[in-house]
């Protein structure tokens, strides 16, 4: 497999770029009680949806667009925890494919579709696609080659992000009025940093939870979506007889998917 799987690695990355770009949305400090935000400042929300986003043990985590960095738009969707389960599928835009991921405990499997054999491996792509017939490929958290997608699949990852970018607070944060978002009311907080408005929506109702984030602006035009907070990952792995070994696939070459 060629270097091209890097991208792979950059879309499960995409949404923790975005946190690293917003995180002085977010803000940093210490969280009051559970009560309305309303007439809350700007910086005393943030403080709190940081501080209830680092809480969570799981979420699901959605992101897509173009995070202006000269890759191609991505898509994720992946429910993760701290223990570094996970489960969903990245997107790496353009037809270029995209992959199924699924890990639990030590063990992870991976399914990419045609497009990504055809187009990130197109010396050997269809033949691989046609061994594995529409089967995962299985491995271990500690092979190189899955090392790209088992980083990604770790929430301690994010938490970390956000909470060693809560003190980049560059540029004026605004809230805005009280809207709402797929019906639930949020508070959004808008901070314009190096040519990007950057905005966070904010649950407004029980814990202030961040729900949404927007970047637009220099080349970028994303959004990251946080859900199902605290509800744990699938459980449910491939069976054996949809698996096929990763080493009996691939040989022995360390390089990364």
């Amino acid at each position: 497999m060629t270097g091209r799987r890097n991208r792979t690695r950059r879309a499960v990355r995409a949404a923790v770029i975005a946190l690293g770009i917003t995180g002085g949305v977010l803000g940093g400090g210490v969280a009051g009680a559970d009560d309305g935000i309303d007439d809350l400042s700007a910086q005393q929300i943030a403080d709190r949806s940081r501080d209830a986003l680092l809480s969570v043990r799981s979420l699901h985590l959605s992101a897509r667009g173009d995070l202006g960095d000269g890759g191609p738009p991505m898509t994720l969707e992946l429910t993760l925890d701290r223990d570094g389960n996970c489960n969903g599928s990245v997107g790496l835009g353009r037809d270029q494919g995209s992959v199924r991921i699924v890990k639990r405990g030590d063990d992870v499997w991976v399914k990419p579709d045609a497009d990504f054999w055809k187009n990130q491996v197109p010396g050997g792509g269809p033949a691989f696609a046609a061994i594995l017939h529409g089967r995962y490929m299985k491995g271990s958290a500690d092979d190189p080659r899955l090392r790209g997608l088992v980083d990604g699949c770790d929430l301690d990852t994010f938490r970390k992000l956000v909470a060693d970018n809560a003190d980049n607070d560059r540029g004026t944060l605004n809230k805005g009025h009280k809207t709402t978002l797929a019906g639930t009311p949020v508070i959004p907080l808008t901070r314009v940093r190096d040519d990007r408005t950057l905005t966070t929506y904010v649950a407004a109702t029980g814990k202030p939870y961040p729900l949404r984030i927007t970047v637009r602006g220099d080349g970028a035009d994303a959004v990251v979506g946080f859900s199902a907070f605290d509800k744990p990952v699938p459980t449910t792995t491939p069976p054996p007889d949809e698996t096929y070994d990763i080493g009996a696939l691939l040989g022995r070459t360390s390089a990364p998917v």
